[in-house]
């Protein structure tokens, strides 16, 4: 992806600055594998019953996944199929990186209502939900209108797991994460990323690598393939921290823990919403998603540098066309991120409110 970023030409102008940091976990994560169980879940739902209601959880610890919930649908779907399945596409497939796939304890706890239980009309659903979500955008960068910070952890995130599966850094493994601090330079309001100060990389990997090796080949492959040269200088601090034991081995997982490295990084608000593992009528999530189409709209426009919407909404999941199945649309979006993706189906993202998804 390549990313535009607005920057003015001297970083000595006299300017007051200030440091944010924005992190994000790898896939491997224990929460993210939560995250993408019960995503997975969703998808599996709504690709056979779109009017299925999902409110499903996952959790993890060393060699076991347990799903739980409750799951309103006609759909027929193998729960354990799809642990299994998630778990390995993000490359747990033995216990030495932190989880077999074919070989962990599987526990399903759904229970599964009546089809029939809601009679609401799709119109009413949501329409009296006590809550409210906040959606944001910014011109940091073009087109993700997504803060500086965030992006830039959320890339070397899933740079982590591009060269971890296509082989170029083979002794990584799935779990990690990253955290970048940027100082940025705030001009009569206008604030401007100016230079990155600080990149945090924690990543899994296998004993056969040294510190050197994993030092040299990360900010060759990882750092520098994702932070543009003329971000880093020679006051720019490297913390490279590798560690063995990882995934649900290295601790417990829950699905909603990482709320912040799902959205924003930091930056604008958060109504506090889990997202993963509930369908479009649950407003945390549908009303998240247009409170940011909103936002992003405003800012790609030119109306505004940076922009936050608040709302408390209804008609949303029919509005971004979220119930229909979309190719594990809702998968894709538990790890690296909700928003600033241009991914199929994230109906949420298209800049124009009038195009057509």
């Amino acid at each position: 992806m390549e990313t535009l970023l607005f920057t003015s030409e001297s970083v000595n102008e006299g300017h007051p600055t200030f440091l944010f940091t924005s992190e994000s976990v790898n896939e491997g994560h224990p929460d993210k594998l939560c995250d993408q169980i019960s995503d997975a879940v969703v998808d599996a739902c709504l690709e056979q019953d779109p009017e299925s209601k999902v409110s499903c959880e996952t959790c993890t610890m060393t060699n076991m996944v347990m799903v739980f919930g409750e799951i309103t649908s006609r759909a027929n779907i193998d729960y354990e199929k799809i642990v299994r399945d998630t778990c390995r596409k993000i490359g747990f497939v033995s216990d030495d990186v932190g989880l077999d796939a074919d070989k962990c304890r599987v526990i399903v706890n759904i229970e599964q209502h009546s089809p029939e239980v809601d009679t609401r009309c799709p119109e009413e659903i949501g329409a009296d939900e006590e809550l409210c979500v906040f959606g944001y955008a910014t011109d940091e960068t073009i087109p993700e209108c997504m803060p500086f910070s965030h992006v830039l952890a959320t890339q070397l995130g899933a740079r982590l797991s591009e060269v971890r599966k296509d082989g170029t850094c083979p002794w990584l493994r799935p779990d990690g994460k990253t955290q970048v601090t940027v100082e940025y330079r705030n001009v009569k309001g206008s604030v401007d990323p100016i230079r990155v100060h600080t990149v945090v990389i924690s990543t899994q990997h296998d004993e056969t690598v040294t510190d050197d090796e994993i030092a040299r080949e990360l900010k060759e492959h990882v750092i520098n393939d994702v932070i543009p040269e003329w971000y880093l200088d020679e006051k720019t601090i490297f913390y490279l921290n590798p560690f063995v034991i990882g995934g649900p081995h290295g601790g417990a997982g829950l699905t909603g823990r990482k709320i912040i490295t799902d959205t924003y990084g930091g930056w604008g608000a958060h109504g506090g919403g889990v997202f993963s593992g509930k369908d479009p009528t649950k407003l945390d999530r549908s009303g998240a998603y247009l409170a940011r189409k909103a936002a992003k709209n405003i800012v790609a426009d030119g109306l505004a540098e940076r922009c936050m919407v608040q709302v408390s909404p209804g008609m949303i999941p029919i509005n971004l066309d979220l119930k229909r199945g979309n190719n594990g649309r809702f998968l894709k979006t538990a790890a690296y991120g909700h928003f600033g993706r241009e991914e199929p189906g994230f109906t949420w993202e298209v800049a124009k409110a009038h195009d057509q998804v």
